[in-house]
């Protein structure tokens, strides 16, 4: 693998800390602003929905630049909204801090994902996406315990700074080691656009609301499901949430590898296995040791499929991938969302602290229905398969733009442009 995929890495371990760090340092930010702890909670409201504005956002007003240089630029945004949240004076300036940091998110990844895919053989192309992700999912390994443990023995203010420094170190990284890929050529917004049109594009992107929803309906209200129906005592909430990243690292791996050889078998027997354990854990988390083992597996099933989706954007993107990659994550930050509220509402019912598992069940179901109605289609006469990596119509394996199908009406056939 490439060393630039390692600075990408980098820049995506220092999101992955300062994305869900905040969680453990609430009580602390709460307290010296003099907020509510529900009013802190709006830091994590905040960025999650900047995410979801700023990756369209970010990516739109990148297509100009190349791609290296727009990473550079969202590497500079992220060190500079985790600067400002570190030195704010009042509350609503850290606010302001959160969400100039989560406009950097979605595009960091999307774009991430689009030059990963870029530095590798065709064959590789998961592998080199889940690298990259490697850096977010050991972030809830490493990165968040360590920020919570720095901000609460010393305080909140340094550990925004360090992740700011890693920012520097990713921005660093970025600049010396991944190539200045040029824009792809006669690649216009209203291209990266059309993307939106091809249904197994909108597909995927439901799979990614759905699938990664199952695994957040459950993970949002671990904490009180294993201090109250487990009976773990609230310190063992810190190692359980380690696990739960461990099984993310394992299934990012494991995801980005057999996605580059059978792609949809991979999302079946994720989606599948995530939806069973789910169903399996509203009766087994009364059990310690079931419990422990269910939320590593959650974690896994669930970030196994976050290689083989992005990937499959990326194919069905046709030339023009960028934005439909960027996009991608935003929806798994509204999966997220939706998943978190629908949990809150079937606890709230009285249901109880179980009860949002069988919402995450319910929701990877639904992912796995539509990769299924997504491989039905793509098999029917005349139904769409993924371009190959370096034929006509297809992405050049450096990024560098697409390759023609044919000539304009009225110009003479050429050979295509070579690639890799």
């Amino acid at each position: 693998m490439p060393l630039a995929l390692l600075a990408l890495a980098i820049g995506a371990f220092g999101i992955g800390t300062t994305e869900f760090v905040v969680m453990g340092l609430l009580p602390d930010i709460a307290g010296d602003f003099g907020v509510s702890v529900p009013t802190a909670g709006f830091l994590v409201t905040g960025y999650a929905l900047g995410v979801m504005l700023g990756a369209p956002l970010m990516t739109v007003l990148g297509t100009k630049i190349s791609r290296r240089r727009m990473l550079m630029l969202l590497m500079g945004l992220f060190i500079a909204g985790n600067v400002l949240s570190a030195v704010a004076p009042v509350f609503g300036v850290m606010l302001v801090g959160r969400v100039v940091a989560s406009l950097a998110h979605g595009a960091f990844f999307g774009i991430g994902s689009v030059v990963a895919a870029g530095l590798v053989a065709p064959e590789k192309k998961a592998g080199a996406i889940s690298m990259m992700f490697t850096g977010l999912t050991v972030a809830n390994v490493v990165g968040v315990p360590l920020g919570t443990l720095v901000g609460q023995h010393t305080s909140w203010r340094v550990t925004f700074l360090i992740v700011a420094a890693l920012g520097v170190l990713g921005l660093a990284g970025i600049a010396k080691l991944v190539p200045d890929l040029p824009r792809p050529q006669g690649v216009r917004l209203r291209h990266e656009v059309a993307a939106f049109r091809n249904v197994q594009v909108l597909l995927a992107m439901g799979m990614t609301v759905l699938g990664f929803g199952g695994v957040f309906a459950a993970v949002t209200y671990i904490a009180p499901m294993m201090t109250h129906v487990a009976g773990y005592a609230e310190s063992s909430v810190t190692w359980l949430l380690v696990l739960f990243g461990l099984g993310m690292v394992v299934g990012n791996l494991v995801g980005g590898r057999f996605a580059d050889r059978r792609l949809m078998p991979m999302l079946y027997t994720a989606l599948g296995g995530l939806a069973v354990v789910l169903a399996l854990f509203t009766v087994g988390a009364h059990d310690r040791a079931a419990a422990a083992v269910a939320v590593f597996l959650i974690g896994a099933l669930g970030f196994a499929t976050v290689p083989p989706l992005q990937k499959r954007v990326l194919d069905h993107a046709h030339g023009a991938p960028t934005l439909a990659s960027a996009v991608n994550i935003g929806a798994f930050n509204a999966g997220n969302a939706l998943a978190a509220w629908l949990g809150g509402l079937v606890i709230s019912a009285g249901a109880g602290y179980t009860a949002p598992n069988w919402v995450g069940a319910a929701l990877a179901v639904a992912a796995l229905a539509l990769a299924l109605v997504s491989s039905v289609l793509e098999r029917r006469p005349g139904g769409e398969e993924p371009p190959a990596a370096a034929g006509p119509g297809a992405p050049d394996e450096r990024g560098a733009g697409a390759v023609p199908a044919g000539p304009p009406s009225g110009e003479p056939e050429t050979a295509p442009a070579p690639t890799g």
